[in-house]
């Protein structure tokens, strides 16, 4: 086999590269949110915030960035923003009097229901023409490829 014909076997297309179908799709369904969530002055990063403390508060500040998965100086801009705009407060911890906790204001409990049906229109949206099996099968395969990925992060890091 020449080097022209190995070269060609070994490229991956985009349009077959499962990392990059999921982050085009994410960018596109990020873009369609954004363009919602402009209205009430909330940006994308704030929502990942929003939407995790409508699940779960009295969360550290570390906690909360790695259950939404973004870097600490991303987090602390973001709920710098939020606690400025009245939608969190920090309460310092009992336990630990270097950290916060964060809990929700009420305004920002309030934005859930101001909010919520943007996330469930793109999704909506998003998967429009699936039908419930497909839906469960493409969340399950979703949870599958992380579980993969997050086994070989704990491999390296072994």
């Amino acid at each position: 086999m020449d080097g022209s014909s190995l070269k060609k076997q070994s490229r991956l297309p985009l349009c077959e590269s499962t990392g990059f179908l999921m982050r085009d799709t994410h960018l596109t369904v990020a873009r369609v949110l954004r363009s919602r969530l402009q209205g009430a002055r909330i940006t994308l990063s704030q929502w990942y915030f929003l939407r995790a403390m409508w699940s779960e508060e009295g969360l550290s500040q570390r906690e909360l960035a790695s259950r939404v998965g973004i870097t600490e100086p991303s987090t602390l801009s973001a709920l710098r923003k939020l606690e400025k705009n009245g939608f969190v407060r920090k309460v310092r911890n009992a336990r630990d009097r270097r950290a916060n906790t964060l809990y929700l204001t009420e305004a920002g409990q309030n934005l859930e229901g101001e909010l919520i049906h943007h996330a469930v229109e793109v999704n909506s949206n998003a998967t429009r023409g699936f039908s419930d099996d497909e839906l469960a099968t493409l969340h399950d395969y979703l949870r599958r490829i992380k579980t993969n990925l997050m086994d070989e992060i704990s491999k390296d890091k072994g």
